[in-house]
């Protein structure tokens, strides 16, 4: 693979923390696969903990996460539904917008998916959009972008004044790793199918989208629901990283419920129909 040399400050540097222990990297700089496995379990009890809570507490939580393609987004929300309920955590992922859409409040298709009381709702991707893929890729004019980055913050108070909690982050990855990430999709047929078109031109547009996310953070960082920057080069410590600081944004206690008696089997009178006049699939296993 070709190196290519970016404007300075255009790429995303690799950024660790000042008091992880090194003896969890392995040579390459990466977290140990038995450090992340031990690390994760515990995090999966602690979202099933934050689950109970939500669903007991009623509150209302968003949590939207952004970034540049193969950054890790879907590798985090992933984790974080790994154990827990879809009726309490919820995906929202939405497709292209339908012409009846685009011709809508650009906020409106969102607002369906809001989270009801006792839901936590992951989004993957959200009207953010706008600001980033939209304007990198010349999918809305000038001015709709303007008119984004004046409304945006503002819808996000009114979110926050409704009584949701709103959560941002944004997974932030280096050129370098987002080429070795797409060139090892490529190689793969079985995920050659997350390679998309759109992933193709971002990558070549990595300065723009760089230019895109500060303009984006230059006006949606406010207080009421700020811009959390997650380091991915490194995916798992970036899954570590991102889901114990979503814990700790919460005064959760354990309210999981105590075990119930599994009861035992109702009588009753019946005969059931012949097993061989079911249709099975083939057994061959």
């Amino acid at each position: 693979m070709a190196k290519v040399s970016l404007p300075e400050g255009a790429n995303e540097e690799r950024v660790v923390g000042d008091n992880r222990d090194p003896s969890n990297y392995n040579k390459k700089g990466k977290l140990k696969g038995e450090v992340y496995d031990q690390e994760i379990e515990r995090l999966h009890e602690e979202l099933v903990k934050l689950q109970y809570w939500i669903a007991e507490t009623g509150e209302r939580v968003l949590v939207i996460f952004e970034g540049r393609g193969s950054a890790g987004k879907g590798g985090v929300i992933k984790r974080i539904t790994e154990r827990t309920s879809p009726r309490t955590v919820r995906i929202v992922a939405l497709p292209k917008p339908t012409e009846r859409e685009q011709t809508q409040w650009y906020f409106q298709r969102y607002v369906a998916h809001l989270p009801a009381a006792g839901e936590m709702c992951l989004f993957d991707r959200s009207w953010y959009n706008r600001s980033n893929v939209e304007w990198v890729m010349g999918f809305c004019s000038e001015e709709d972008h303007q008119e984004f980055l004046r409304s945006a913050p503002e819808f996000v108070r009114m979110l926050v004044r409704s009584g949701i909690k709103v959560i941002k982050y944004w997974f932030s990855v280096s050129y370098e790793e987002q080429s070795a990430r797409f060139a090892a999709r490529n190689a793969e047929p079985l995920k050659r199918w997350k390679l998309s078109d759109m992933d193709l031109a971002e990558h070549e547009l990595y300065v723009k989208y760089s230019m895109a996310k500060d303009t984006t953070f230059q006006y949606t960082d406010i207080k009421q629901a700020p811009w959390y920057v997650v380091p991915s080069d490194d995916k798992k410590a970036a899954r570590l990283n991102c889901i114990r600081h979503l814990l700790s944004q919460f005064p959760y206690t354990d309210v999981t419920p105590p075990e119930v008696e599994i009861p035992t089997m109702a009588k009753l009178d019946y005969i059931r129909p012949p097993m061989h006049e079911q249709t099975f699939v083939p057994l061959e296993f």
